[in-house]
């Protein structure tokens, strides 16, 4: 006779999915459609199915670590083909968010990022540390008034001190840093399973994903929200164009600056602010925030438009859209008002730029931002696992 097993179902989660976007989860009768009909999904114990129920009891701890909560693109077919209605798509995406809440440290950080009230609080923060960064540090001339209220040129350091800027950035940065590495390997020591077996090494399996990534080949393999995969492409390139851009600022002129501050004077900065075209480094960033701000709208526009082929319309997907949207928009703003010649105008752009490059930075570990490190590890996974779509698995059979 085969022994029973006692389930515990975690209401407060079942609560938490529903608020996020799958209150549709008691409609699903495990008819098995969207296992079927999804491309994405393996032949061998196929998502969304499983998931489905595992959600519908409450199995917190399963979901956690299911890298097939991560194979999901949201490509909604299978929510187009359910009989009941059941959204399955709309509730891995829930469970994604209450997975940057589950590993977030400090843990009420990830809550925080959840909650819709707690935003105030959330923008506030970054908002007063830079006004204060303008009130102590923004330079002022002999008569004591700040030079970017006094000065017809536009120069953002007469604003907000590049140095101070650069210390937030960095100090900042290596404190989330941290905080993120702690969640993200909590969340990687949780998908190892003794049973599963190991069909690649990391590195590997780490290659092969990159490459998926950056070719958005899953996204292509979507039927019902396949257009989505260009907003997404845009926002992903014009996230590491921004990145690039921001790096090659550091590298070629701040850290020779700093240093030769220091006493290395034979250091100088490989070029002056402000940079502007044709130099190729203001080229990048403005097609990166080019790319930043269409992507963005576009996926904003669809969602609102076709909100039922695209799903996923939580708060913490929107939150995360339109902040990515802003940097890029504001950024743009921030150049073109400094060249037109609108003091006033440019400095409240670059402050609104600088915010909400800070809270995408400083949040990243407990907002939707963060799945760009849980979704590619759990992808590896899956792939050292030999977790893969069927319609991969018959392309790699009719190959052979």
């Amino acid at each position: 006779m085969a022994g029973k097993r006692t389930i515990e179902p975690d209401l407060d989660f079942i609560r938490d999915i529903r608020k996020a976007g799958g209150d549709t989860l008691n409609k699903c009768y495990q008819c098995a459609t969207c296992s079927t009909v999804c491309n994405l999904s393996p032949a061998d114990r196929p998502f969304p199915r499983k998931e489905m129920i595992w959600a519908q009891w409450g199995q917190v701890d399963r979901l956690m670590t299911d890298p097939d909560v991560w194979m999901c693109y949201q490509c909604n077919d299978c929510t187009t083909h359910c009989p009941r209605e059941a959204r399955p798509g709309d509730v891995l995406a829930a469970v994604r968010t209450y997975v940057y809440k589950n590993f977030a440290f400090p843990s009420f950080m990830g809550k925080a990022l959840a909650s819709p009230g707690a935003l105030p609080w959330l923008i506030g923060v970054p908002a007063l540390i830079l006004l204060a960064c303008i009130v102590f540090f923004a330079p002022k001339n002999a008569a004591g008034e700040y030079l970017f209220l006094t000065e017809t040129v536009i120069d953002f350091d007469y604003f907000l001190r590049h140095s101070v800027v650069d210390a937030l950035f960095v100090l900042g940065n290596i404190l989330i840093f941290i905080f993120a590495t702690i969640g993200f390997l909590r969340f990687w020591k949780g998908l190892k399973r003794p049973e599963d077996e190991k069909k690649s090494s990391f590195i590997s399996a780490a290659i092969g994903v990159f490459f998926e990534i950056m070719s958005h080949k899953r996204f292509n393999q979507c039927g019902t929200n396949r257009p989505r995969a260009i907003g997404h492409m845009l926002l992903v390139f014009g996230f590491i164009g921004a990145m690039i851009t921001t790096g090659a600022v550091f590298v070629f002129i701040f850290i020779p600056h700093y240093l030769n501050l220091l006493g290395m004077e034979s250091l100088h900065s490989f070029f002056e602010l402000p940079i502007d075209l044709p130099h190729p480094v203001k080229f990048i960033g403005g097609l990166s925030g080019i790319a930043l701000t269409v992507g963005g709208i576009m996926l904003i526009m669809r969602r609102k438009a076709n909100a039922d082929e695209v799903g996923a319309n939580g708060y913490a997907d929107y939150l995360f859209l339109y902040m990515m949207t802003i940097v890029g928009l504001t950024g743009m703003l921030s150049w073109i008002t400094r060249l037109i010649g609108i003091p006033m105008l440019a400095y409240v752009n670059y402050y609104i730029h600088l915010l909400s490059v800070f809270f995408l930075l400083w949040y990243m570990p407990y907002s939707k931002f963060a799945h760009m490190i849980y979704r590619t590890l759990g992808l590896v996974y899956a792939r050292q696992t030999g977790r893969a779509p069927r319609s991969m698995e018959a392309g790699t059979s009719q190959a052979a």
